[in-house]
């Protein structure tokens, strides 16, 4: 994949300008499509902005003009584009799903009972599960590959960027490669005065709530794990790049606001804070949730929007019971975990503005949804699954923006359904004409499609049912017939007496002859 040029923007202005033997570029067919700097593989931006965009860049840092800083930053990036050209060959990420289970498959083979040496070489695995675990072991290294080339690319443009400070301050080029951090950044941190009051007056109390936000922390001590009775802590609106591990001490913890901050990561042990119920990571560089956040076991309320999250846990909902409130807007999330679909108490679900390219085929299983938003996914949301019409409990559901053709025919059977919009759809089904009359006139449409599909199947039965029923009349009435005759003829048999002999007279006729 091609570095977004939003989030490495000195970086993809490089790449473009790479000689084709040092970018090891795969040729293709001419055609008026964006630079390479303006290219992202994932959401292609339209060519004149990106043309602006680069304008904007170039004018903003006008030494990426000077040749020296041009060739020094291409030597730095050689090996993006080594990497690069390879991640090219091989294809895009595979699906992180898709990943849990293949590492899920190595594991169950590795660990299953192994045989002595002896019997082992006489009983190899079979041809087919050693295909199988070579493929599983090949979509495993692809994620490691395209995981190790994000770093490398945030390496890199880290890189650029000490390259064009040292030029713009003079200094030599090789300097500024050579150099890493610098102000603010090469400095200690220094822990906030407000910050170390907090901590020195917690000493022998029990403090439940703690608000630090927009005070421009750029740290914050492990020795907030200790404030044990802690039930509220507030961060947001702050520089913090990490949360420190020991936070997982926060035992008593409820409501956890990390939001507006510069976060990349959180830590795994965020999974010991079993009573936790309310986060909020929103607005920060998240590119994923830690797997360990499914034993949150407590949580009711999640909000992760404004990230860079391309996926969720593939757990997640399979632990998150009692979740009522999951906001992932502003995201890059390709698609939905399956196990969404068992989040029961769930109400409100917002993924708004990500690159869905449909749901879970159970989604009709979150039967205490109130309110989805799956507006803006735009080329990438075509269709809906047909468990949709199980929404029991929808009353807001905004489709606005996407390439919808067709509602799914159970949409009728939404029947709690208050607010309803479906701009900027291509629908067919149902015709733009009735969509424009508001919410009645499209359930009322769907509703009446529902009931024609269900007689047209039900007319469909019948007729398969009467096209059989000929030969299974006949066959009844043949083994009918057939019993009826074998019991008369026993009866005549009976009658008439074994042999064909005549039976005797019965004396009551004889006297009335």
């Amino acid at each position: 994949m091609d570095p977004n040029p939003n989030s490495f923007p000195i970086l993809s202005y490089v790449l473009s300008r790479l000689p084709p033997t040092l970018s090891f570029k795969i040729p293709s067919k001419p055609s008026p499509s964006p630079s390479p700097s303006s290219f992202d593989i994932e959401q292609p931006p339209p060519i004149a902005a990106s043309a602006a965009d680069e304008v904007e860049l170039v004018e903003r840092m006008p030494h990426l003009r000077d040749p020296a800083v041009l060739a020094a930053m291409s030597a730095a990036v050689a090996e993006v584009a080594q990497v690069r050209a390879v991640l090219r060959t091989l294809g895009d990420r595979p699906d992180h799903e898709a990943v849990d289970a293949a590492r899920a498959r190595i594991a169950e083979a590795e660990a299953a009972p192994r045989l002595d040496e002896e019997e082992d070489a006489r009983a190899p695995r079979s041809e087919g599960a050693e295909r199988e675990l070579v493929g599983w072991r090949a979509v495993v290294q692809l994620e490691d590959m395209h995981a190790a080339y994000e770093v490398l690319l945030r390496d890199a443009e880290a890189r650029l960027d000490m390259i064009y400070r040292a030029a713009a301050e003079g200094k030599s080029v090789e300097d500024g490669d050579r150099v890493r951090g610098g102000g603010a950044e090469g400095e200690e941190e220094q822990v906030n005065e407000e910050v170390v009051g907090i901590l020195q007056g917690a000493v022998g109390k029990c403090v439940e709530r703690v608000d630090l936000s927009d005070r421009q922390l750029r740290h914050l001590p492990e020795a907030f794990g200790k404030l044990r009775g802690l039930v509220y802590l507030n961060v947001s609106n702050n520089q913090l790049e990490v949360i420190p591990d020991a936070i997982g001490g926060l035992d008593c913890l409820e409501e956890l606001r990390l939001s507006s901050n510069l976060l990349v990561s959180l830590p795994d042990s965020i999974g010991l804070l079993s009573n936790l119920k309310i986060l909020d990571v929103s607005g920060n560089r998240l590119k994923s949730l830690p797997d360990s956040i499914s034993k949150c076991r407590s949580l009711v309320e999640l909000d992760a929007s404004y990230n860079d999250l391309t996926y969720l846990p593939t757990n997640i909902g399979y632990e998150l019971a009692n979740l009522q409130k999951l906001c992932v807007h502003l995201n890059k999330l390709r698609s939905l975990p399956t196990s969404v679909c068992e989040m029961r108490s769930l109400r409100h679900l917002d993924a708004h503005f990500n690159e869905l390219r449909g749901l879970p085929y159970a989604f009709g299983k979150l039967i205490n949804l109130e309110t989805l938003n799956l507006s803006s996914n735009f080329s990438d949301l075509q269709e809906l699954p047909t468990t949709f019409g199980d929404l029991i409990s929808l009353r807001e559901l905004d489709l606005s923006n996407n390439q919808i053709h067709a509602l799914p025919d159970t949409f009728g059977l939404l029947e709690k359904l208050e607010k309803l919009n479906l701009d900027q759809n291509p629908l067919a089904i149902p015709p733009m004409d009735v969509v424009n009359n508001g919410l009645g006139a499209v359930m009322e449409y769907m509703k009446r499609r529902w009931a024609e599909i269900l007689l047209e199947n039900e007319q469909r039965s019948m007729a398969e049912e009467n096209a059989q029923s000929p030969a299974g009349w006949l066959t009844r009435s043949t083994s009918w017939l057939n019993n009826f005759v074998t019991d008369v003829s026993g009866s005549l048999s009976g009658y008439l007496g074994a042999g064909g002999e005549k039976p005797p007279k019965d004396p009551y006729l004889d006297q009335q002859l």
